[in-house]
C-alpha cells in the first residue's frame, strides 16, 4: 500500500510539478538573476562625436486623433530636428489625418516632413517609405503613440557603439495617464495588468533575450534598421499579418545580423480598448508567427536546434507544447476522478502559482533597478506592486486566447480583421440554438412516429 502511494506521489509530482518547473520556472529565475546583474552594471554606450541623419517612417491609417501628439513627441525629443526626416505614409486613411499633418508642418517647421500615398496594406506603405528614405538609420514608429524624449538618441547611441547591430527594437509601454482615466475598477485593472505585462515583457523578457542575441521579433510599433542593411533585405513581406516578425527572421536567418533590444528607447502606446481588442490582438500575433515560420525553409526549424535557436524554441514552446499545457489544465478533473488527494492537488497548484509570483517579483525588482533613469515611469510602476500576483492568471487567459488563434488559423485565411470575442460568443450561441432546433425537430418526428394511431 505504501509503495503504491509512493509511486502515485512520484508520478503526480513528476507530471504535475516538474514540467512547469523545467519549462518555465527555472529558466525564468535564471533570467531574472542575470537581469539584476545587468541592472547593477548599468552600462551606457558612449556618445558619438556627431549624430547622423535619421529617417522616421510613420504609417498613417485613420490617425487624426493621435498623429499630432506623435509628431510633437518627435519635435520634443533630444535628437536635433535638423537631422530628422519624417515620412508619413498614407495607408488609404479615411479621416482628417492629412489636415493634422499640414497643421503640424506649420507648428513644427524645424522638422522636415513628407506625405506619401501608398497602396493599401501596412507592409506596402513601409516598403514605399524605405525606398524613399534618407539617413544612416531608418526608424519605424506607429502613429498612435509617443516617443519618450531620449528614445531616438538612446537608440542611435546603441547603433553607433556597436557596428555589428543590424536592427533593433525599442521598448513598448502603455501610457499611464490614459490608464488612470478609466473610472470603473475592472476596466482600469485590465489596463494596469497590460502595463505590467508590457514592462516585464520588454524590460525583462526581451532584455534578457537581447543579451544572448535571441530577440524573437522586432516590435512593429518601434523598430530601427541600418539603411545599408535593410535595403539589401527582401523588405517587408505583404503575404503575412506579422511583417515585423518576418523581417526579423530575414535579418537573423538570411542576413546573419544581430537583432537587439534598446531597452532605454521607450515608445508609449495607448492601452488596450477592451477584451474584444485583446482577443483579436493576441490571436493575430499567434497566427502571424505560424505564417512566418511557414515562409522560411523548414530546415531552419529542426527540433534539434531548440537549445541554440530562439525561433525554434519559441515555435515549439508556443505551439507544440500548447496541447500538453491544455491537458495539464484539464488534468485537474482527471486527478480527482483517479482518487488523488484533494489536499495534494490544491497544495501543489498553490505551490506552482507561488513560484510564478516569486518570478514576477524578481522581475519587478530588476525592472525597478533599471527604471532609475525614468523616475516618472518607475513611480507609476511601483504603485502597481499589487497587480504583479495577478499577472500569472492573466498569462493563463492569454495562453488560451493564443491557442484559439492556432485553431482559427487552420480554417481561415490571413487577415488583419479577426472575429472579436463578442462575435465568436454570438456565433457559438447561434450554433447551439441551431443544433437545439435540429434535436427538437428530430424528437418531435420520433414522438409522432412512435405514437402514430
Amino acid at each position: 500500500m505504501r509503495i503504491n502511494n509512493l509511486l502515485n506521489s512520484f508520478i503526480f509530482w513528476g507530471a504535475w510539478i516538474i514540467i512547469p518547473f523545467m519549462m518555465e520556472i527555472i529558466p525564468s529565475i535564471g533570467s531574472a538573476i542575470v537581469l539584476i546583474k545587468k541592472r547593477i552594471r548599468n552600462y551606457h554606450p558612449p556618445k558619438p562625436q556627431a549624430y547622423p541623419e535619421i529617417s522616421l517612417i510613420i504609417p498613417v491609417y485613420n490617425s487624426s486623433e493621435s498623429l499630432h501628439d506623435c509628431i510633437k513627441s518627435i519635435h520634443e525629443s533630444t535628437y536635433d530636428d535638423s537631422k530628422i526626416r519624417v515620412y508619413l505614409v498614407n495607408n488609404r486613411t479615411k479621416d482628417d489625418s492629412f489636415h493634422v499633418y499640414t497643421e503640424a508642418q506649420k507648428e513644427f517647421p524645424t522638422i522636415r516632413m513628407q506625405w506619401l500615398n501608398a497602396r493599401q496594406g501596412k507592409s506596402r506603405a513601409l516598403n514605399m517609405a524605405l525606398y524613399n528614405s534618407t539617413g544612416k538609420y531608418i526608424i519605424n514608429i506607429d502613429s498612435d503613440g509617443v516617443l519618450e524624449k531620449h528614445a531616438l538618441q538612446n537608440m542611435v547611441d546603441e547603433f553607433e557603439s556597436d557596428h555589428t547591430i543590424g536592427c533593433m527594437t525599442g521598448a513598448i509601454l502603455t501610457i499611464p495617464e490614459q490608464i488612470e482615466e478609466y473610472r470603473h475598477f475592472f476596466s482600469r485593472l485590465l489596463r494596469q495588468i497590460e502595463f505590467v505585462e508590457y514592462v516585464e515583457a520588454f524590460l525583462a523578457g526581451r532584455s534578457y533575450a537581447s543579451e544572448n542575441n535571441n530577440v524573437y521579433t522586432l516590435s512593429g510599433a518601434f523598430s530601427a534598421f541600418r539603411k545599408s542593411t535593410v535595403l539589401k533585405s527582401r523588405m517587408y513581406n505583404t503575404n503575412t499579418i506579422a511583417e515585423d516578425t518576418q523581417i526579423t527572421f530575414q535579418m537573423r536567418y538570411l542576413m546573419g545580423q544581430k537583432v537587439k533590444l534598446c531597452d532605454n528607447a521607450i515608445y508609449f502606446v495607448g492601452p488596450i480598448e477592451g477584451m474584444n481588442k485583446l482577443y483579436t490582438q493576441r490571436q493575430r500575433w499567434q497566427r502571424g508567427s505560424l505564417e512566418v515560420a511557414k515562409l522560411f525553409d523548414s530546415r531552419s526549424f529542426r527540433p534539434i536546434r531548440i537549445l541554440r535557436d530562439v525561433n525554434v524554441r519559441t515555435l515549439i514552446y508556443d505551439h507544440t507544447f500548447a496541447f500538453p499545457r491544455v491537458i495539464w489544465c484539464v488534468a485537474l478533473l482527471c486527478l480527482f476522478l483517479m482518487g488523488f488527494s484533494t489536499t495534494m492537488i490544491v497544495y501543489s497548484t498553490i505551490l506552482v502559482m507561488i513560484c510564478y509570483i516569486i518570478i514576477a517579483y524578481l522581475y519587478f525588482i530588476s525592472i525597478n533597478l533599471f527604471l532609475e533613469e525614468f523616475p516618472d515611469i518607475k513611480k507609476y510602476y511601483r504603485t502597481l506592486w499589487w497587480v504583479v500576483p495577478i499577472l500569472p492568471l492573466f498569462n493563463v487567459l492569454t495562453f488560451f486566447i493564443r491557442l484559439t488563434g492556432i485553431f482559427n488559423s487552420m480554417n481561415t485565411t490571413s487577415a488583419w480583421k479577426t472575429k472579436t470575442l463578442t462575435e465568436e460568443i454570438e456565433e457559438y450561441k447561434q450554433e447551439v440554438k441551431a443544433e437545439a432546433m435540429k434535436l427538437t425537430s428530430i424528437s418531435k418526428r420520433l414522438y409522432s412516429f412512435l405514437n402514430e394511431p
